[in-house]
């Protein structure tokens, strides 16, 4: 070991310090769990949970009712009493998946039935249309497509329904229109 990393830890032990690279690693898990026992029984449920290096915790949390500041404290404050920040430090963000963000669960494509969303598949299919049903095994919207009618010189738009199961969806993102 050089002088300087020598100097370094003695310097980092005396303080009572850890270095970074040193820090207990706060798992996806023990915040899943922590996160799932204070919204058991409300209308909250959790979307994503990330853990990044550093201890750097955000957790994306949803309602079917929507989701307010004080909810996001609340789980905020729960999670924040589970740990000692003299042994883990952390960083810690509660917020709503925020607009424009994919749907990632299903509860969220339940919320969302009845608004317009973009539908990109596994196979490179493009949709827009209205979410009319989700089910166990995926999505059905509906959308309208130009489409040569028999007895018509023009294409016309024509009502279509897709089913799309949930393994072929790559991403489904909800349409934000402010008119």
């Amino acid at each position: 070991m050089t002088i300087f990393a020598e100097r370094f830890f003695k310097t980092i032990k005396q303080r009572g310090m850890k270095p970074l690279f040193f820090l207990d690693m706060i798992t996806v898990e023990q915040i899943e769990k922590l996160v799932l026992e204070k919204i058991e029984r409300t209308s909250l449920f959790l979307v994503e949970v990330k853990v990044r290096p550093g201890n750097a915790i955000e957790i994306a949390l949803d309602g079917d009712e929507g989701l307010t500041v004080e909810e996001c404290k609340k789980v905020s404050r729960h999670v924040e009493s589970a740990f000692d920040r003299e042994v883990e430090d952390f960083s810690l963000e509660v917020s709503s998946p925020g607009v424009g963000k994919p749907l990632l669960v299903r509860r969220q494509f339940h919320k969302n039935i009845g608004r317009t969303v973009k539908v990109k598949t596994n196979d490179q299919l493009k949709f827009e249309g209205e979410l009319v049903a989700v089910t166990e095994e995926g999505i059905e919207i509906t959308y309208e497509e130009k489409e040569a009618v028999p007895g018509k010189k023009t294409k016309q738009w024509v009502e279509k329904k897709q089913n799309i199961p949930f393994n072929n969806l790559k991403e489904t993102k909800v349409v934000v229109r402010f008119n």
